[in-house]
C-alpha cells in the first residue's frame, strides 16, 4: 500500500462507511508525503559517490605499488561498512543503508581488480559468485529493499559475465537469487522488489536457455514458474509486480508470432519436443491454477491465453490470424476483468493491448495489397474510431463521481 493509493481509493472508503474519517487521516499519517524522496538522497549519492571513487581509483590504479592497492580497497571496504554500523546504530537508517550500499560496490570492485592484480580473470566465476553470496547477506541483515535491488543486479551481471566470457552458466547464482532473494521477497513482498526480482531471473533463465543451446520456447517454463509463484502470494499489489514480466515476455513472444509466424526459419526454431514441452507446460499451469483458486482469482487463469502452442501448427498467413485471435482473446480478457473487478488501470490495460493487436492485425493483413494513401487514411479511421468507442465503454464503467 501506498500513500498515493490511500489518497485515491480512501475517499470512496469514507463514503462508504468502510473506514472513519479520522482512520483515513491516520492511514494517510503512515505515509508521509516526502520521506521517501528524503529517503533516496542517502541511496543515491552513496553510488554516486562510489562510482567517483571507482573512476579514480581505475584512472590511476597501473600507477600505485601493488601494497597500496591492496590498502585502497581493504580500507575503503572496511570504512564503508564502519561507516554504515555507525550511521545505523544512531538511527539514520538511508545514510546507513547507502554506505552498506557503497561497501557492496567496493567489495565487488576489488573481486575484480584483485582478480586482475594476479591474473585470476576468466577462470571461473567464484569471485563474482562471493558478491552475490555478500549481497543476499546483506540484504537479509539489514532487511533493505535498496540492498535487494542491488543485489539482483549483481547476479545479473554475474551470470551474464559466465555466460559471455566462459561460456558456462553459474547454476549457484541462478539458486541464490530464486532462493535467497525469493524466499527474502516472500517473507517481505513489495511490488518493486518484485518487478526486479522477476526481471533478473528472466534474464537469467534466458541466459540458461542460450547455454543449453534448446528451442527457445523452454524459456516459458521458468517464466510461467515465477508466473505461478505470484499466484501464491496473499500480497496481491506486490504478486502483480512479479507477474508483469513473465506476461510481458509471453505477450510480446506473441505479437512477434502473429507478425513473423508465417516464415518457416521462424516456427523452426520454436517446436520442443510436443510431449515433453506441453507436459512441463501443463504441470506450471497447474500448479498456477491451483494457487489462483486458493486465492480466489481463478478470473486470471485467461493470462494463460498467451502460452497456448500455435507453433506447432504449420507456418503462414493461418497461424499469424489464429495467433492474432489469441491476442485478441488475451484482450478482451483484460478490459473484461478490468469491467467486473471495476479497475481503471486494468481497463486502460485491456485498452492498450487492444488497439496494439489492431495495428498489428491490420497492417499484416492489409499492407500488401491495399494502396498506401488509402491504408493509411482507414488504418487512423479505425484507430480513432476504435479510441472513442473505448473511452466511451470507459466512462460508463467508471462515472466521473466514481474517480
Amino acid at each position: 500500500m501506498s500513500r498515493k493509493f490511500l489518497e485515491t481509493e480512501g475517499p470512496q472508503w469514507v463514503e462508504q462507511g468502510i473506514i472513519s474519517p479520522e482512520q483515513h487521516q491516520r492511514l494517510l499519517a503512515l505515509y508521509p508525503t516526502q520521506e521517501r524522496a528524503i529517503g533516496l538522497l542517502p541511496l543515491l549519492g552513496s553510488l554516486l559517490i562510489g562510482l567517483s571513487v571507482l573512476s579514480l581509483v581505475a584512472a590511476n590504479w597501473q600507477d600505485l605499488p601493488e601494497w597500496l592497492r591492496l590498502v585502497v580497497l581493504i580500507g575503503a571496504m572496511v570504512a564503508a561498512y564502519a561507516a554504515s554500523e555507525s550511521f545505523l546504530r544512531r538511527g539514520f537508517r538511508p545514510m546507513g543503508i547507502g554506505l552498506a550500499g557503497l561497501g557492496l560496490i567496493v567489495f565487488g570492485a576489488g573481486i575484480v581488480l584483485t582478480s586482475q592484480m594476479y591474473q585470476l580473470v576468466g577462470y571461473d566465476v567464484t569471485g563474482l559468485l562471493a558478491w552475490v553470496v555478500a549481497g543476499v547477506v546483506l540484504t537479509y541483515l539489514h532487511r533493505s529493499r535498496f540492498l535487494f535491488l542491488q543485489t539482483v543486479a549483481i547476479g545479473a551481471l554475474a551470470q551474464g559475465y559466465s555466460s559471455a566470457e566462459l561460456s558456462s552458466y553459474s547454476y549457484a547464482t541462478l539458486v541464490l537469487t530464486a532462493g535467497g532473494l525469493g524466499y527474502y521477497w516472500w517473507r517481505r513482498p513489495d511490488s518493486l522488489a518484485g518487478a526486479a526480482l522477476a526481471t533478473g531471473l528472466l534474464w537469467q533463465a534466458g541466459l540458461l536457455v542460450g547455454y543449453l543451446h534448446i528451442k527457445i520456447t523452454w524459456f516459458f517454463v521458468p517464466a510461467m514458474l515465477v508466473y505461478a509463484a505470484g499466484d501464491w502470494q496473499l500480497n496481491r499489489p506486490a504478486a502483480r509486480a512479479l507477474q508483469g514480466p513473465p506476461l510481458v515476455a509471453a505477450f510480446l513472444f506473441t505479437l512477434g508470432l502473429a507478425m513473423f509466424g508465417e516464415e518457416t526459419s521462424y516456427t523452426d526454431l520454436l517446436r520442443p519436443h510436443i510431449a515433453a514441452y506441453l507436459g512441463v507446460l501443463l504441470l506450471v499451469f497447474g500448479l498456477s491454477v491451483a494457487g489462483k483458486r486458493a486465492r480466489g482469482r481463478l478470473g486470471g487463469a485467461t493470462d494463460w491465453l498467451l502460452l497456448l502452442p500455435g507453433f506447432y501448427f504449420q507456418g503462414g498467413l493461418a497461424l499469424a490470424v489464429a495467433t492474432l485471435v489469441v491476442l485478441y482473446a488475451y484482450s478482451g480478457s483484460v478490459l473484461w476483468r478490468g469491467h467486473h473487478e471495476q479497475n481503471a488501470d486494468r481497463m486502460n490495460l485491456g485498452t492498450a493491448l487492444f488497439v496494439l493487436t489492431t495495428m498489428v492485425a491490420y497492417f499484416k493483413l492489409t499492407w500488401g495489397f491495399m494502396d498506401k494513401s488509402l491504408f493509411f487514411l482507414l488504418g487512423g479511421a479505425l484507430l480513432l474510431g476504435m479510441s472513442w468507442y473505448l473511452r466511451r465503454r470507459t466512462v460508463r464503467s467508471f462515472p466521473p463521481n466514481q474517480s
